[in-house]
């Protein structure tokens, strides 16, 4: 299959070419019945050749190439419906009906707050070019209408706000909210993405919509990315100050699987600048090693790391409702527990060349010993609840009585 992307440079352009070259590549076997020969990569400062060449030989055309903030509002007609019809005609020159995807906009609809707008006119007047060249070719042409767009590499300060947020935050600027109670409805670059593969493999999702919502419907004239979600301002104001607390604070925000928090905070760590990459950690330390708290959560306990001195022995406590894991990760050691009010000792030699997780029983009393003369002794700790020194849940008692 050969492609052409215009608009390559573009936030989804850009997004779009780097899955496709996963794909080509071979990097990406997610999608082994699709196989893409060729993609064409065109954008307003390519050599018109290469649009040429696309146009010719293509089987999918992502129309990704538009305007959206000008100097002149007359350029968004120039830009939207100028190009597309430019595109079309070449397609129709070179008597190629391959698939057209067009990027469109929620504000073609001209309903509400776009009413008017001439970006929401100029997307209208390419999409009824799309649905007429559709009539006239019998080509098949895929218009989406996006809402707002998210996610890496997209421009702060330009038509975002999610992106603008991200930057400004990363970067300790300020950001303005005007009424934290307005609600957008976000799409994440990576499920853009996702429905674009789909779309080459003919499984692209259609809709209607009923004023500015898209309605999924099988039949439906328009397509649609099936996944968006619609968050308020405030909401994403708050979620980036914790996202940017995570380093003072060590805890992570819940972030469930697929959920709006879990892609703002991909977006938001494309932000950060060189100097918050690497982040200092408070190490305690004594003349027995070390231990470093790394992550503290809610819902899903805390992550240490314990280094051990040689010849150290380490804990020698129980707890009545805690439970842990031991990784040791370099060095090799004696893990012990003892179940308390018993003299039964368990004893679980542990070494960096043969990793396992030792649980850490409730009631156990336990320690850790570092059996090395030489090495130091690392061990990779999980905790099911994060110290509270209030509420510490941890009993002083030897696991070998002396």
């Amino acid at each position: 299959m050969k492609i052409l992307i215009t608009g390559a440079k573009g936030f989804v352009g850009r997004n779009l070419c780097e899955a496709l070259k996963g794909i080509k590549d071979g990097k990406d076997k997610t999608h082994p019945n699709l196989t893409i020969d060729e993609i064409y990569e065109y954008d307003i400062d390519s050599d018109v050749a290469i649009l040429d060449e696309g146009c010719k030989n293509s089987d999918f055309v992502f129309n990704l190439a538009g305007v959206n903030r000008p100097k002149d509002n007359k350029e968004f007609m120039d830009g939207n419906f100028g190009f597309a019809s430019e595109l079309l005609n070449k397609l129709k020159f070179y008597n190629n009906t391959c698939p057209v995807m067009l990027s469109s906009s929620i504000q073609a609809t001209l309903l509400g707050r776009y009413a008017g707008s001439d970006y929401g006119l100029s997307k209208k007047a390419g999409e009824d070019l799309f649905f007429a060249y559709s009539d006239e070719t019998n080509a098949k042409v895929l218009v989406y209408r996006f809402p707002n767009l998210f996610g890496k590499w997209c421009k702060p300060n330009y038509n975002s706000a999610v992106a603008t947020f991200c930057h400004n935050i990363a970067n300790d600027l300020p950001i303005t909210v005007n009424d934290r109670n307005i609600e957008l409805e976000l799409l994440y670059i990576d499920d853009l993405v996702s429905e674009m593969i789909a779309a080459l493999e003919g499984k692209e999702h259609h809709c209607e919509f009923d004023g500015v919502n898209a309605v999924l419907d099988d039949n439906g004239r328009y397509c649609a990315v099936p996944v968006t979600h619609r968050v308020t301002l405030g909401e994403i104001a708050d979620l980036l100050y914790k996202f940017s607390d995570q380093p003072k604070t060590l805890a992570m925000p819940e972030i469930p699987n697929n959920s709006f928090a879990k892609k703002l905070y991909s977006t938001y760590l494309s932000y950060l600048p060189k100097g918050k990459i690497a982040i200092d950690l408070k190490m305690n330390i004594d003349n027995r090693g070390s231990f470093t708290e790394l992550i503290r959560t809610d819902n899903c306990g805390q992550f240490s790391v314990n280094i051990s001195k040689p010849g150290i022995t380490k804990g020698h406590h129980w707890h009545n409702s805690k439970w842990e894991f031991f990784v040791v990760v370099s060095g090799h050691g004696l893990i012990q527990q003892r179940n308390i009010g018993t003299d039964e000792v368990l004893n679980f030699e542990v070494s960096g060349n043969d990793i396992k997780a030792i649980h850490i029983l409730p009631g156990y009393t336990h320690n850790i010993i570092n059996l090395s003369d030489t090495e130091d002794l690392v061990t990779f700790m999980w905790a099911n609840e994060c110290f509270d020194k209030n509420k510490p849940d941890t009993y002083f008692e030897p696991v070998v009585q002396i």
